[in-house]
């Protein structure tokens, strides 16, 4: 399972217990691109880290799903005014650096270093998960979507909730590591090796680019051509 500073003794509790195993991977993927926006990729906001390195591998994973003919979704974090000053989302009760992420601000615009295409959907949030109190299942259903690849930020946020509910929604998951950044090593190593474990194959960049290459020839791309027209 490649614990790595969990130790191999921990590796082994959990292959002994029956996790780690390979996740069936379908011809239909879609990527979704967890709040890649300022507010998360630039250090010069409260909630944000400098994941420049996370958009440059993501650029190459969206770009090669695009050559695919692949569904790319992004989503967003952004809540109202009223929202952001009050006591209805109870999450930012616990993470009031959130308060700054609201609609129509710079903190919630997608990063523009991101090759976010016109077709490509947007899903707006207010929780932790793409999936909680939004559309998403439904659209991935709507896209005939049968896999998901899951990338952006943070590792041990939202990107391990967004994991955990598209595995939980009957999507298998894979999760690119250098496309996924949070603001701290720790907290994003646990969070891989717990996705691993659980929920999905954490891959390399590059397995995940020949995995979306391999669906460009024509009968492979003819199903998402049908179902995103």
């Amino acid at each position: 399972m490649r614990g790595g500073l969990h130790g191999a003794r921990t590796d082994h509790i959990y292959e002994r217990a029956g996790f780690g195993a390979t996740v069936r991977r379908g011809s239909r993927p879609a990527i979704v691109v967890v709040d890649l926006t300022r507010g998360f990729t630039e250090d010069s906001f409260p909630s944000g880290a400098d994941l420049t390195d996370t958009v440059i591998a993501t650029t190459c994973l969206v770009e090669a799903g695009h050559q695919a003919g692949v569904p790319v979704i992004f989503t967003a974090i952004a809540y109202t005014e009223a929202e952001a000053a009050g006591h209805s989302v109870t999450w930012l009760g616990k993470a009031p650096g959130l308060r700054r992420l609201v609609e129509g601000s710079d903190a919630v615009a997608i990063d523009p270093r991101l090759p976010m295409a016109p077709d490509d959907l947007l899903v707006v949030k207010k929780g932790a998960s793409a999936f909680f109190g939004t559309g998403l299942a439904a659209a991935l259903t709507g896209l005939g979507c049968d896999t998901v690849l899951v990338c952006g930020a943070t590792t041990s946020g939202c990107v391990r909730a967004t994991a955990v509910d598209a595995v939980q929604s009957g999507f298998p998951v894979l999760v690119p590591r250098s496309c996924v950044g949070d603001r701290a090593t720790g907290p994003a190593e646990a969070a891989l090796f717990d996705i691993q474990a659980k929920y999905g194959d954490v891959i390399s960049l590059a397995d995940a680019v020949d995995y979306l290459v391999s669906l460009s020839a024509p009968a492979a791309r003819e199903p998402a051509r049908r179902a995103r027209s």
